[in-house]
């Protein structure tokens, strides 16, 4: 039997999110000491109210939950309702969370974790990098208990927020460059490869026939404005789970990627392809991905939740 990997995540829920914490939360190789929210695609009341409703629909009641950043470190915050719908996931009512975020936030309780943990921590981050920046930024002894970070984020190939600049890091720039500068061993499974493994129309098909949790994530993705239901929805954040067990599955390129904080490239992820202006490389860089595998892992995993592992709640009218 693998080891489990210790991970903490940090996340905006969002549609794509819970179908990433849906993986997390049933998927015995992840041991989960801590899920964190960041404002991003709506705000952070909603992502850790989101967060808590997915940890009680899956009894996960065990996880501790933290609250993190409301804005970012220094722009005006906008969400992404537009594309998620204004509580982030809409479609389907949930039994109202048992639990409660933790009393300190997500900066401290990402600490807390990382020192009192035996073992190195793998970081997750799938909304904006605000909380990991402020922890590196106020804890910079938290890096020697980080084994690597793995970010939904940036793009070598144009942005789904601007011509140049993906989401994530476009909501805090500054926050990402602080990430992908801190030394850190990092991978970036960005739109290069999550605007390519949507999950397919077939494959959204079979969720809706599968469990309750299928039922449940489609009615999420009915109303995912990411995509289309009849050429693919993408799932951005699922991608880095996905990584997680099956590297093989994945082509990754190392490159030095600058982030850009003002300008109107502001946002934008760029590699020195050419090696020009760096001797060395700071991120792994995911380009291609077996399309085909992601599909059939992810209906894999969604067949494994029975019904008994999930308080039912029931979809919107």
């Amino acid at each position: 039997m693998k080891k489990k990997i210790p991970i903490i995540f940090d996340t905006d829920p969002g549609i794509d999110d819970a179908a990433a914490l849906t993986i997390l939360l049933t998927n015995p190789a992840f041991d989960v000491r801590l899920i964190t929210s960041v404002a991003g695609n709506v705000s952070v009341d909603k992502t850790t109210l989101n967060v808590l409703k997915l940890t009680h629909f899956f009894k996960r009641e065990d996880v501790a939950v933290a609250r993190g950043a409301e804005k970012p470190l220094v722009r005006e915050y906008h969400d992404a309702a537009n594309i998620h719908g204004e509580s982030g996931m809409p479609g389907y009512v949930f039994q109202t969370p048992t639990t409660e975020a933790m009393p300190i936030d997500a900066v401290e309780a990402m600490f807390n974790a990382l020192v009192t943990s035996p073992e190195k921590v793998t970081l997750v981050a799938v909304g904006a990098f605000t909380n990991l920046a402020k922890l590196l930024t106020i804890h910079p002894e938290a890096m020697t208990h980080i084994a690597r970070v793995i970010v939904m984020g940036g793009s070598l190939s144009g942005g789904n927020m601007t011509s140049a600049a993906e989401f994530n890091v476009f909501t805090d720039p500054d926050a990402a460059k602080i990430v992908f500068e801190s030394g850190l061993d990092i991978t970036m499974i960005g739109l290069d490869v999550t605007l390519k493994s949507l999950l397919k129309s077939e494959t959204m098909t079979t969720l809706s026939n599968m469990n309750h949790t299928g039922q449940m994530l489609m009615q999420l993705f009915s109303y995912y404005g990411d995509g289309s239901m009849q050429a693919g929805k993408p799932m951005h954040d699922v991608n880095t789970l996905f990584y997680l067990l099956a590297p093989e599955k994945f082509t990754l390129q190392d490159y030095w990627v600058d982030v850009v904080t003002d300008g109107p490239a502001i946002g934008a992820t760029v590699a020195d392809i050419h090696a020009r202006t760096h001797q060395t490389t700071n991120i792994h860089v995911a380009m291609a991905v077996d399309v085909a595998a992601f599909n059939a892992w992810y209906l894999l995993e969604i067949n494994k939740i029975n019904d008994g592992m999930v308080n039912a709640g029931k979809l919107e009218n």
